[in-house]
C-alpha cells in the first residue's frame, strides 16, 4: 500500500496536478523530497516547466479528490478547494498535509522524470491518511499487535510511549 498524494504547480495560464504515489522523503538537512511523473503524462511538460511544486498527502475521505486529479478533465480545480501555498502551488483544502516545495533538481528514470523538491514550508493536520493497494482505495488501521485500540485512540496520549512507531499528528 501506499499514501495518495496529489502534487499540483502554478503553471503557465492555470493551475496543474496529478494524482500520484510515487512519493518519498530524500533528506532531513536539507529537507528534500521526491515524486516522479510519467513522460506520457499530459501534465509532464508543466511540471518539467515549473520551478515549483506541491504535495498534498489526502485524508481518508478525499477519494473524490484523488479520482479528480486521476482523470483526464481539463478543470480539475473546479472540483475542490484550495488556496496558493508560500511558492504559489496549489494546496489543497483539508489535505493530510502538504509540502510546499521549490524543485531542486529533475533525473531522467527509464519513462518518468524524478522530480525532487526542497520543501520550503509544510504543514500537517488532525486525521487519518487515504491509501491505496492493490488496485483500490483504503484506510491505514492500528495493527492488533500494538494492542491500541479505539478507546485508547480516542484516550490521552499516555501510553503511547510504549509504541514507539506510533505518533499522533498534531494540529
Amino acid at each position: 500500500p501506499t499514501g495518495v498524494t496529489v502534487i499540483t504547480a502554478p503553471g503557465t495560464d492555470a493551475p496543474v496536478g496529478v494524482t500520484a504515489n510515487s512519493f518519498a522523503s530524500v533528506s532531513l538537512d536539507p529537507p528534500l523530497v521526491l515524486w516522479s511523473i510519467a513522460h506520457t503524462s499530459r501534465s509532464h511538460s508543466a511540471f518539467v516547466a515549473s520551478d515549483r511544486f506541491a504535495i498534498n498527502i489526502l485524508a481518508d475521505d478525499q477519494v473524490k479528490v484523488s479520482q479528480a486529479f486521476s482523470s483526464s478533465s481539463k478543470d480539475k480545480f473546479g472540483a475542490v478547494a484550495w488556496r496558493r501555498g508560500k511558492t504559489g502551488s496549489p494546496l489543497i483544502d483539508d489535505a493530510l498535509a502538504y509540502f510546499d516545495c521549490l524543485c531542486e533538481t529533475r533525473h531522467e528514470g527509464g519513462d518518468h522524470t524524478i522530480m525532487i523538491g526542497r520543501v520550503v514550508e509544510f504543514g500537517h493536520y488532525e486525521g487519518n491518511p487515504l491509501a491505496f493497494a492493490q488496485g483500490r482505495y483504503g484506510i491505514a488501521v492500528d495493527h492488533p499487535e500494538t494492542g491500541v485500540t479505539a478507546q485508547a485512540r480516542k484516550a490521552d496520549d499516555a501510553g503511547l510511549a510504549d509504541f514507539p512507531l506510533l505518533s499522533r499528528i498534531a494540529k
